[in-house]
């Protein structure tokens, strides 16, 4: 008689892969710390455990990622749930809009990045400059909820784009008079171009003005949600397992982002990593709720702050854009992280 670990070994391996459901996966940027417990999600072969084949694609920005999938292009992405709720708003209900899985950002990251040693002191001092970010960032889309909460006339603000890698350099250089993005981000990405984000520059942060938001989630198709919970559910497990991993031993997981990009920074990626661990990911809810949900009032809060101040035609309820149906149970969730 043969053995199942003996019969599996004997099969070729096509036969083996076609038991793992394929999904495609967009990340909200390209290849750093932040995207490590995906990776060794993979690395250490929990998307298999749970019977998934993930391909993941590095991504252009976290309001990006929530229309890819909802073009189809990919059946799952990490984006900005403010995107979400933008786009779910703007559409009558049943449209088959993606759906939210588990809300790992739980603290608002958005920020305008000012130079230290600039005009620009208050929000109403972005009057009459030109602001400029990647036009896929999450601050960028929410700035008109933002201007109209910190009293900016934004027709008053002049736009502009550019590709990611140009942002802090063009800050720095008065090619701009203030930048969009997750603080982490611009803090960071200065870093590995010689410029120092805390003596160079200032922060607006969106959270001190009214703007208690959540951000980055897993988000999912409405079709997959619908057609295959058993893999949502497993894939949201496999993710807390890289999550686990990630907090143990942040150096193994810099080096499962450096398998896949080989020329990052390791040191800075780590401080990136742990910076956004720390300040987007730590709310103090997680100790009750857990981290991937959400509380419900503060999140009904946020899809009616996002609504008013963008002027969208109806308020969504939670359920349209988020379902905590394929977390893990309460018990079993990260409730401490740092």
């Amino acid at each position: 008689m043969v053995g199942a670990g003996a019969l599996a070994a004997a099969l070729p391996a096509p036969a083996i892969a076609q038991s793992l459901t394929k999904l495609k996966m967009v990340l909200n940027w390209r290849y750093q710390g932040p995207q490590a417990w995906f990776f060794l999600a993979e690395d250490k072969g929990y998307f298999r455990e749970a019977g998934l084949e993930i391909i993941m694609d590095q991504g252009n920005g976290s309001g990006a990622a929530v229309g890819a999938v909802a073009g189809g292009s990919y059946d799952l992405g990490f984006g900005d749930i403010n995107a979400l709720i933008q786009m779910v708003a703007a559409k009558p209900a049943g449209q088959g809009t993606p759906l939210a899985i588990a809300a790992l950002y739980n603290r608002p990251p958005f920020t305008i990045a000012v130079k230290a040693d600039g005009p620009i002191k208050t929000p109403k001092d972005l009057e009459g400059r030109t602001l400029g970010g990647p036009a896929n960032d999450g601050a960028l889309k929410l700035f008109p909820a933002f201007a109209k909460l910190a009293g900016i006339d934004a027709s008053k603000v002049q736009m502009t784009n550019m590709q990611p890698s140009l942002r802090e350099q063009m800050l720095q250089r008065g090619q701009v008079d203030a930048v969009f993005g997750f603080v982490n981000t611009i803090r960071f990405s200065a870093k590995l171009v010689g410029i120092d984000p805390d003596k160079d520059f200032r922060f607006i942060n969106y959270g001190d003005f009214g703007m208690d938001l959540y951000s980055n989630a897993v988000i999912a198709s409405r079709k997959l949600a619908t057609e295959n919970p058993q893999a949502l559910k497993g894939l949201l497990r496999a993710i807390d397992k890289g999550i686990r991993e990630t907090l143990k031993d942040y150096d193994a997981a810099i080096e499962s982002v450096a398998k896949r990009e080989p020329l990052i920074n390791k040191a800075v990626e780590k401080e990136r990593l742990i910076a956004t661990i720390k300040d987007e990911m730590s709310h103090p809810e997680a100790k009750t709720i857990g981290l991937g949900d959400v509380d419900e009032a503060r999140f009904k809060k946020s899809i009616s702050t996002v609504v008013e101040a963008d002027g969208l035609p109806r308020v969504p309820a939670a359920d349209e854009i988020f379902s905590r149906a394929f977390l893990p149970p309460v018990a079993e969730r990260i409730k401490t992280l740092i």
